[in-house]
């Protein structure tokens, strides 16, 4: 729906960035939208917002760099949204202590803000051929990032998948939650949908054995 902005926050401040962003483009600006964030029932400690410029405008553009990747023999880029988070955070450092693999962790607070500005560069270069053409933002975010890129969602793998045609010269692993629905725990949940700690470590250590950066024994 063009009216629905949607988003996944991770963390209160991102939350807090949203609901802000959302009364000034409805009650100030008077748009016709209107705003979904996802909440999550899981209670977990709300990290400080980090210090770097323009972090509202980075959130509500749907991606920004949570945390650098430390010093490793290989390296690789973990996306996470919402409560998945905590799996993401978990495998950076497993992969960090265990296989000399340095994350670089992105916040994803929205794929459909990153499809949509995405599709907007690609209008403006179709219908303007003689100008400099644009490049979507998404593009131009992950285009310094390290390795590949894997991402964790709660939601079906569709939803990171929105991004992956916009970065063709990249491994692109997205996990989440296809298939039937049922009732546990959460954490025998995620690891029968293959977003746990152990899962987003394995595909990650898969993506580098596809770049020969690891043996598939290791994997």
């Amino acid at each position: 729906m063009p009216t629905c902005q949607a988003y996944d926050p991770a963390f209160a401040y991102e939350m807090a960035i949203g609901i802000h962003d959302g009364i000034e483009r409805l009650y100030v600006q008077n748009e016709d939208v209107f705003y979904y964030l996802t909440l999550y029932n899981e209670n977990y400690p709300m990290p400080v917002a980090p210090d770097v410029p323009d972090l509202a405008a980075q959130v509500m553009r749907g991606l920004y760099r949570f945390a650098p990747a430390p010093a490793a023999s290989r390296q690789a880029t973990l996306l996470f949204s919402g409560s998945a988070h905590g799996a993401a955070q978990a495998a950076a450092a497993a992969l960090r202590e265990r296989y000399d693999v340095g994350v670089e962790l992105w916040s994803a607070t929205s794929y459909k803000a990153l499809r949509e500005n995405a599709l907007a560069a690609e209008r403006w270069n179709r219908l303007h051929p003689t100008q400099t053409p644009r490049t979507p933002p998404v593009t131009e975010l992950m285009a310094g990032t390290p390795g590949p890129i894997v991402a964790v969602t709660d939601f079906m793998k569709i939803v990171p998948e929105q991004i992956a045609r916009w970065l063709p010269d990249r491994a692109f692993t997205p996990l989440g939650t296809d298939g039937m629905g049922r009732s546990d725990t959460r954490e025998a949940l995620r690891r029968f949908f293959e977003i746990d700690e152990g899962h987003v470590v394995v595909a990650v250590l898969s993506a580098l054995a596809g770049q020969g950066q690891v043996e598939p024994d290791l994997v």
